[in-house]
């Protein structure tokens, strides 16, 4: 490859070496969550943000009907309840992040008004050759999260992959395809069949199903979401919380700590890197095809449709996701999901799942798998 055109930092070994330093040892100092508590309004903001309004996390009348007595959060709230394992990740300043999985493992309900304690390591840093963006480095941190009590509520292995924006613009992606397409359009005809999906979403409540009553092989009604606009996008982010999201003098301000965060718009003046979400233009310029999605948010939405199907007396356990490519505006995300395997561990009764979710081209967004806890006849 000639020679860059260089706009952005690129991944040295001294940067990544200083990096590796921190292995292993607990972040003392964390970047302040979105949301340190779980309630009502916390919940709902998130929920709505990646357009579940099932009412055990959004109607308090409904939920004192429920076992648990009131509302409680959807598993994918601790997103917004820590900085670093919902993406924001530090070292090698001015390389490209991008939040590309997670593995998590809830222990117990998060429930309404919670204070939400989180502890944080980096776990592992994993160097790859890819097709997208060259030399890039995988960064894995672990996170664990506490009720008020003390009580570990989840842990999580979550990840982003660094990569240089250089070479992700000049070197040519596997969006090179996407972008020769040009802008995806729709029918109304189009429209309303994908409407259809959400008419029909059914959000299984106070039915409850019994783990006796499953089959290896049952398959999920598929989760639609979509079309991608940026103003779904925005609402993910109102209820996750962007860092980044900041104005006037506080956007100075963060801009005068952290120097790389102040990236020059279209009108030379310094705006946040996580405007890739907002912004087609910059996201052209590190390598995306436009305006993209969350990585949270994508694994938010294979939470969803599991949570959906078990139940109020159902208990999502796990679940592992893996972000394989952007979600642009204009997309739409069919969600899959099928029993893979049913277990008993102790008194537990549980279900796995395999997840898969691909856009309108058939091309693969996301997938994972998943456990689930159900009750059980017995």
């Amino acid at each position: 490859m000639t020679e860059l055109n260089r706009e952005f930092s690129a991944i040295t070994d001294d940067a990544l070496e200083q990096l590796s330093q921190r292995i292993g040892k607990k972040i003392e100092k964390t970047l302040e969550p979105w949301c340190h508590e779980s309630t009502r309004d916390n919940i709902r903001h998130y929920a709505h943000g990646i357009g579940d309004d099932n009412p055990l996390w959004c109607d308090p009348e409904y939920g004192r009907n429920t076992r648990y007595g009131d509302i409680i959060a959807l598993p994918s709230f601790l997103f917004a309840c820590n900085r670093v394992g919902s993406g924001y990740v530090g070292g090698l300043p001015g390389v490209h992040a991008m939040f590309a999985g997670c593995d998590f493992n809830w222990h117990r309900v998060i429930r309404r008004n919670q204070e939400i304690r989180s502890e944080v390591y980096l776990k592992e840093l994993i160097e790859h050759e890819t097709r997208f963006a060259g030399r890039s480095v995988q960064q894995i941190y672990h996170v664990d999260f506490f009720d008020s009590s003390g009580d570990l509520l989840a842990d999580a292995d979550t990840w982003c992959f660094r990569t240089d924006r250089d070479v992700a613009r000049e070197q040519g992606t596997k969006y090179d395809e996407v972008k020769q397409r040009g802008d995806v359009s729709y029918s109304p005809e189009e429209l309303e069949e994908i409407y259809q999906y959400y008419a029909n979403e059914e959000i299984r409540g106070s039915e409850v199903r019994y783990w006796e009553d499953v089959e290896i092989g049952d398959k999920l009604p598929t989760m639609v979401k979509g079309p991608m606009t940026v103003t779904g996008f925005i609402a993910y982010a109102q209820g996750w919380g962007g860092l980044y999201i900041r104005a006037n003098k506080l956007a100075w301000k963060m801009m005068q700590q952290h120097p790389g965060t102040g990236i020059p718009n279209r009108f030379g003046v310094p705006d946040c890197p996580e405007r890739v979400h907002w912004d087609a233009e910059f996201a052209q310029v590190v390598g995306a095809p436009g305006a993209y999605d969350y990585g949270p948010e994508r694994c938010s939405w294979l939470s969803h449709i599991i949570s959906n199907w078990i139940g109020d007396d159902g208990f999502l356990t796990s679940l592992k996701s893996e972000i394989r490519r952007h979600n642009p505006e204009g997309d739409v995300v069919y969600i899959e999901a099928e029993v893979t395997g049913k277990l008993q561990e102790d008194d537990r009764h549980l279900v796995q799942f395999a997840l898969v979710a691909r856009n309108q081209n058939g091309e693969l967004s996301a997938c994972g798998s998943a456990t689930a806890q159900l009750p059980s006849r017995s």
